[in-house]
């Protein structure tokens, strides 16, 4: 099981991004993706979720109304749109996956089978 992210960089401030995680050894139809990140010194925060079932896309606060999860089963491709970003958006993004059925917090690490090495996004003018 393999999860890669890319889309990252440098973008000023109110500018866009989207960020790709491809996932290999497994069909993403029977998983939880969510996206996750973590900015120097900070905790690791998940920010977004998606059931690949049911689809009901999740955001945190503080990216809500900016940033869209969406996916591409038959490529087992998922994406984070990134729109207006601000400084405070610098971070590492990752993307995560779970294979296990049952309630779950979703913002939780430890909710998470896999994960990917993560890429940079940096805001910045």
């Amino acid at each position: 099981v393999q999860l890669v992210e890319s889309g990252g960089g440098l973008v000023q401030p109110g500018g866009s991004l989207r960020l790709s995680c491809a996932a290999s050894g497994f069909a993403t139809d029977d998983y939880h993706i969510a996206w996750f990140r973590q900015a120097p010194g900070r905790e690791r925060e998940g920010i977004s979720y998606l059931s690949m079932k049911r689809g009901d896309p999740t955001y945190a606060d503080p990216v809500k109304g900016r940033f869209t999860i969406s996916s591409d089963s038959a490529r087992n491709m998922v994406y984070l749109q990134m729109n207006n970003l601000r400084p405070v958006d610098t971070a590492v993004y990752y993307c995560a996956a779970r294979s296990r059925e049952g309630l779950f917090a979703w913002r939780a690490r430890d909710s998470y089978d896999y994960w990917g090495r993560g890429t940079q996004v940096t805001v910045s003018s």
